[in-house]
């Protein structure tokens, strides 16, 4: 119930978003903006959580979601003006549960390698049957009237590379919180609220990287900024595989946080940027929800292919020694994916945004004036 209650959220935010504000410099402001928030969610997620674990109880955790909530609905209900494109859209049940079953048994399917190893029956079987859901729902959208997912969209050069790229992000980026509070709780020996204070500077960087990423554009262009966030983000992902079982904080936690933190939010505006391009506003809600489906899906199967290298990598030892192996082992893993898409990036993105900035700096003075 989160996890659809978050799919509906996280698009309409953007999709407001997109709609209100004109491509252009404006826009990719506005989406820095959007970006820079989640981000800061994310650094008072970690402390108020780390807060209610130690002062009360972990089940406040997800109890402290109902008041806020509530003061979402009732802020929503007083300032956003509500939209409609012309005409009605059909829902999609169909694709809907072809695509959320088959990647839910696929994270299953990879998940259960641990125990079971990635050649067995059990295995086989579940990533064949998510395999072959997935095929079956891309067969479904090309074929349906109203689809979940327009496969013309991805047509557009703009909105196919840059959500494939979110996707190599989003699997390497979204495994750092968990394994970073892994390594400071069951390695260095820090309570919750420790752990979520930990990781404060890194979840900053993510605002910093976001505000920053708008105004690189228009200098070295929308394409150069998402590349160099990912070689900044590989970069702290790798100096975070050196770490040690008796690392200090400044060192292996801090610093590697904040470089990875501070590529995500450099190539995160740019991609969101481009991917909501050059569709017209009767798609506008379809391209934002695909960036974040993009995103979400990178992070859940990332996520599950980075807990099963990790467990083989630790071979169930308990140590702190066995324990950092295994952590730095997927931080290796992530800087190699990020660099992948680094490559990706250069060679598939355009440079700029259908009729946006992000090409020169006469553009950008152009904007200005």
């Amino acid at each position: 119930v989160q996890g659809l209650g978050a799919a509906v959220l996280a698009p309409s935010t953007l999709t407001i978003l997109t709609s209100a504000v004109p491509e252009g410099a404006a826009r990719a402001r506005a989406i820095a903006t959007w970006t820079a928030v989640g981000g800061g969610g994310g650094a008072a997620g970690g402390l108020v959580g780390g807060l209610l674990v130690d002062g009360l109880n972990w089940r406040w955790v997800l109890l402290i979601n109902v008041p806020v909530g509530a003061v979402v609905l009732a802020g929503a209900a007083l300032w956003l003006v509500e939209s409609r494109v012309g005409g009605e859209r059909r829902l999609d049940l169909p694709g809907a549960v072809l695509v959320t079953s088959g990647l839910a048994i696929l994270a299953y399917g990879i998940v259960q390698t641990e125990a079971e190893g990635w050649a067995s029956a059990g295995t086989l079987v579940q990533l064949s049957g998510g395999a072959a859901l997935i095929g079956l729902f891309l067969l479904v959208q090309a074929r349906t009237k109203a689809p979940l997912m327009p496969l013309k969209l991805f047509r557009l050069r703009s909105v196919s590379s840059a959500n494939v790229a979110m996707f190599l992000c989003g699997s390497a980026m979204f495994c750092m919180w968990f394994f970073m509070t892994l390594y400071a709780q069951n390695v260095l020996g820090y309570t919750p609220l420790e752990a979520g204070l930990a990781l404060v500077p890194s979840s900053l960087a993510v605002i910093l990287g976001s505000k920053a990423a708008p105004r690189l554009m228009p200098v070295v262009g929308v394409r150069n900024v998402a590349v160099i966030g990912a070689l900044v983000a590989a970069a702290g992902f790798g100096w975070q595989s050196t770490m040690g079982a008796d690392g200090s904080y400044v060192v292996t936690i801090m610093f590697p946080g904040v470089l990875m933190m501070l590529g995500a939010g450099l190539s995160a505006t740019p991609l969101a940027a481009l991917a909501t391009s050059g569709a017209g506003p009767e798609d506008a809600g379809l391209v934002s929800g695909l960036i974040n489906t993009s995103r979400t899906m990178g992070g859940s199967l990332g996520l599950s292919v980075m807990a099963t290298i990790a467990a083989a990598r630790t071979a169930g030892g308990t140590s702190a020694e066995a324990l950092t192996e295994g952590y730095a082992l997927v931080f290796r893993t992530g800087g190699v994916v990020l660099l992948v898409g680094a490559v990706l990036m250069l060679v598939w993105l355009p440079w700029a945004p259908p009729g946006g900035s992000g090409g020169s700096v006469p553009r950008r003075l152009r904007v200005r004036r």
